[in-house]
């Protein structure tokens, strides 16, 4: 009897070690790896919040010698990856740490990538494009949101033709990720309802997606479950670090989630808009959300039904049509209470941009696991409706 391959599913996630204060630790795991010199990635704003200078004293407690590189801005270039790459090289590191929220984690991802093939990064754009192992790469993250630190993506954009790519590959998960709440401190407002929302998005979109199974859905689930029930309560008391580790558990999970059953239309719509205009992540993701959720409903009523249920929604003696009324609704309150009334075209989107973004988003790879199939001419109504 051959074995029905598509009920098989891999299951890929780095080392990973959860709590206050692990990023103490990122010595140690250097000096596992035989590090000589360390690269360690980061960005400015993480550098002034004073978590770097924990990971560089954690080095220095080891012995082991560093490069701090800097230059990253927050949606990752192509030509700070290669920057990054040629640092390496010349300064002869052999370990990659990265500290800060998802910019300096792809940033760092990329530059692995294209220090082990010795080519620029833009040729890996695609799914299992990597061919070479990356170097040791341990990851801390300090934003509970983008799960860079978790999952086989990696999202660089290419300024020159605005718009931002994808690798996907076992070959980008991190070797270990120290997932330290207390990093998450030194974030603002915005940026924790920014990379709160994307975290949630990832879970609702792996538990739909057409990649998930039953190794991807309690994740997606209990991520869902953490991130609502927790993310307004946090964003209002941003000091305390219970919250701090509720919502930071959550994006993990949703992380391991989305990194193993993938994403749909609203990333892939997003990672398009966020090319384009340079704008956060997360705040894409909040301006679609729940216009994709309304597209997609019909085709997987049964499994919205349960995300409705999850965040807390009663669905009983409604109809399909009803619960997704209130799914909507739910999306658009949580937003609302973390204090986003956004739309495109408040950031200058108009109609004449529609076609550009949706010809993009149709080639990004989580398009193709959102739960229905989708033409341009679909992708373009959506965004027209999120204007």
């Amino acid at each position: 009897m051959s074995p029905n391959l598509s009920l098989q599913r891999k299951f890929v996630s780095p080392e990973i070690v959860f709590g206050a204060g692990c990023r103490h630790s990122a010595g140690n795991y250097a000096k596992n790896f035989g590090a000589r010199k360390v690269l360690l990635v980061s960005d400015p704003g993480v550098v002034a919040a004073g978590w770097v200078a924990d990971v560089q004293a954690s080095l220095n407690r080891q012995d082991i010698d560093y490069h701090l590189f800097t230059q990253v801005s927050a949606n990752p270039r192509s030509e700070e990856v290669m920057l990054g790459a040629e640092m390496y090289r010349s300064e002869g590191c052999n370990v990659i740490v990265a500290v800060g929220g998802g910019s300096p984690m792809d940033c760092a991802k990329g530059i692995g990538i294209a220090v082990a093939h010795g080519r620029n990064i833009v040729e890996f754009e695609g799914v299992d494009t990597l061919r070479v192992p990356s170097p040791p790469l341990i990851l801390i993250p300090t934003t509970a949101g983008t799960s860079a630190d978790v999952s086989q993506f990696v999202i660089i954009s290419n300024q020159t033709e605005r718009m931002k790519f994808s690798i996907v590959s076992k070959g980008a998960v991190p070797d270990v990720s120290l997932i330290d709440p207390e990093t998450t401190l030194s974030m603002d407002p915005f940026l924790s309802a920014c990379t709160g929302i994307d975290a949630l998005v990832h879970a609702i979109e792996a538990f739909v997606s057409t990649g998930h199974g039953p190794l991807t859905d309690p994740h997606a689930l209990e991520a869902m479950r953490l991130i609502n029930g927790h993310l307004v309560e946090m964003i209002a008391n941003p000091s305390d670090i219970q919250l701090r580790e509720k919502i930071m558990l959550g994006s993990m999970q949703a992380g391991l989630a989305f990194s193993n059953a993938i994403l749909g239309a609203v990333h892939a719509m997003s990672h398009s808009l966020g090319g384009y205009l340079d704008l956060p992540h997360g705040l894409c993701n909040a301006v679609l959300v729940e216009h994709v959720v309304a597209f997609n409903y019909d085709s997987a009523p049964d499994r919205f039904k349960v995300v409705a249920e999850t965040l807390g929604i009663d669905s009983r003696g409604l109809s399909h049509r009803q619960i997704r009324e209130r799914l909507m609704q739910h999306l658009i309150s949580l937003k609302q209470a973390i204090g986003f009334r956004e739309t495109l075209g408040l950031h200058g989107v108009d109609l004449s941009d529609i076609p550009f973004l949706s010809q993009h988003a149709m080639q990004d790879p989580c398009i193709l696991t959102n739960p229905r199939s989708s033409t341009q001419r679909d992708v373009e109504v959506v965004y027209a409706e999120a204007l």
